[in-house]
């Protein structure tokens, strides 16, 4: 774009070799193409503010369109693919963190009919982070419903890509969402939201100056699309009255009584290892993750077992230790994971294939290993990053009831092909959302997080294609590792009319 006068709340930012926040790939963009969005300091009302920033993303349009420019919304750079970067510039949205509390008269009357009320709702600018939301729905007595193992993400970022959590009796971080405000063009910006569940009233459209479309097959095809929609501005979230997640973790034996529980979230068999044979009244099972390190494992052997997480949603009370904020003891750092990447890259596959098991069986036990009963918010459970720095992470969709038989298969690759790193299933109420990748009834993520090294990307190409071979229906999360996507693929995962 050409050096014109910019408008109050837009900046250049002089971005060109940029790298994505977990450094596992780089991008250039185009020269002087790129912008900050800032909120307007002239004006004193948030209202205005938000006013004035969804003009400044319609001119920002119109100068792209004017100059065959292409652009996209950037958050916090979280993504460990490229679904965030185009060929044009990028306009960082990250100073826009204005929130909204709604009043009676923006809800709509049939929203309040069935019950709900406006408390329940909270209207947040597409740069709030998941961190900055769950602290201020705290504050006040909410919750988020589901948030994803770390919150780094803006709540755009976070619902284009489809962060997913393992709330598996709601759904992911999108479902909670009831309303979109995007602008679609240089003159047009719509609220969307569902004509089976309208939640904002006339009134508070006409305070956007929107146009509405009502409609459950846009707003589905829209909720998870990598703003292919147009600049998601702002996000209307369902909230939940604030809980407690109680955590406890718990070394198993891989056997079939623990196959029926992660195939089918079936906890019968193996009630004598919960801490909860019989669940409280006071309590109910929010959360069941599964973790494996691929090159200790045995059926049969609870000393080469897996390692389960459950966290109970408890009401909440005040009189509970709170988790440190940051995690204690050793973490993967921002140069470990960088050194070992280094290590095994420069050796080569045929050198370095041996250690991968020994570095992994070193470093694993450190992360995650038995603790003492947790408790903590939604904000407070999910606050840190298992992995940072040089790190590769991919997940993959399956129906639940494959997970023991897609496990088996993945350590049986390991032996062939040594994964740097760990493997983890977390459980996702199915998704309405149309590219939503968590869209089997239950569907069962395949986590595979490590070392952005030549040998985890060579098992993650070589683990989609046994899937392929065994004709298992999977699908690739859109934030995460997934070069092997192409037109092809994503319509043998989502159908032919995506």
């Amino acid at each position: 774009m050409s050096k014109a006068a910019l408008r109050e709340g837009i900046q250049r930012w002089p971005l060109g070799l940029w790298q994505n926040g977990h450094h596992n790939f780089q991008h250039r963009f185009e020269k002087e193409a790129s912008f900050k969005l800032t909120l307007p300091d002239s004006l004193q009302s948030s209202s205005d503010k938000y006013k004035a920033t969804t003009a400044n993303f319609m001119w920002l349009i119109h100068q792209a369109i004017r100059k065959g420019t292409q652009l996209r919304a950037m958050g916090n750079g979280w993504s460990f693919s490229e679904v965030a970067v185009c060929q044009g510039g990028a306009v960082d949205t990250k100073a826009l963190r204005l929130s909204f509390a709604l009043r009676n008269s923006f809800v709509a009357p049939a929203y309040l009919a069935k019950g709900g009320q406006a408390a329940n709702l909270l209207l947040v600018q597409c740069g709030m982070s998941i961190l900055a939301i769950s602290e201020k729905l705290e504050a006040g007595g909410r919750s988020l419903k589901a948030s994803g193992a770390s919150n780094g993400q803006s709540i755009a970022g976070a619902t284009a890509t489809g962060t997913h959590g393992a709330a598996f009796n709601f759904g992911a971080v999108h479902d909670a969402i009831v309303g979109l405000h995007i602008i679609t063009g240089p003159d047009r910006h719509v609220w969307l939201q569902k004509a089976s569940n309208p939640v904002a009233s006339d009134e508070m459209i006409k305070w956007l100056g929107a146009e509405c479309i009502s409609d459950d097959v846009l707003f589905n095809a829209a909720v998870v699309s990598f703003g292919s929609f147009g600049f998601i501005h702002g996000v209307l979230i369902e909230t939940a009255p604030l809980f407690l997640l109680e955590e406890h973790r718990l070394a198993c034996v891989y056997n079939n009584a623990l196959k029926q529980a992660i195939n089918h979230l079936s906890f019968d068999a193996i009630k004598d290892q919960l801490p909860y044979p019989q669940l409280p009244p006071d309590k109910s099972l929010y959360h069941f993750e599964v973790l494996i390190n691929p090159h200790k494992f045995e059926e049969g052997n609870k000393g080469k077992g897996v390692f389960v997480k459950l966290f109970y949603k408890t009401p909440y009370r005040k009189d509970y230790s709170k988790r440190p904020r940051i995690s204690e003891g050793f973490e993967y750092g921002d140069n470990t994971l960088g050194l070992i990447q280094t290590v095994l890259d420069a050796l080569g596959p045929r050198l370095s294939a041996p250690l991968v098991p020994a570095l992994v069986n070193k470093l694993l036990p450190l992360a995650f290993q038995p603790a003492p009963v947790a408790y903590g918010t939604i904000g407070e459970t999910f606050a840190n990053t298992r992995f940072r720095g040089q790190a590769a992470s991919a997940a993959i969709g399956i129906a639940a009831e494959n997970a023991s038989r897609v496990l088996e298969e993945m350590v049986a690759l390991n032996k062939q092909h040594p994964f740097a790193g760990a493997i983890a299933f977390r459980y996702v109420k199915g998704t309405q959302a149309l590219l939503g990748f968590t869209k089997f009834p239950l569907t069962c993520v395949l986590e595979m997080d490590g070392v952005d090294a030549a040998h985890t990307r060579t098992f993650l190409q070589k683990a989609w294609e046994r899937l392929e071979t065994l004709k298992i229906p999977y699908t690739l999360h859109w934030g995460k590792i997934n070069f092997i996507l192409n037109e092809q693929r994503v319509r043998n995962m989502y159908g032919s009319g995506v």
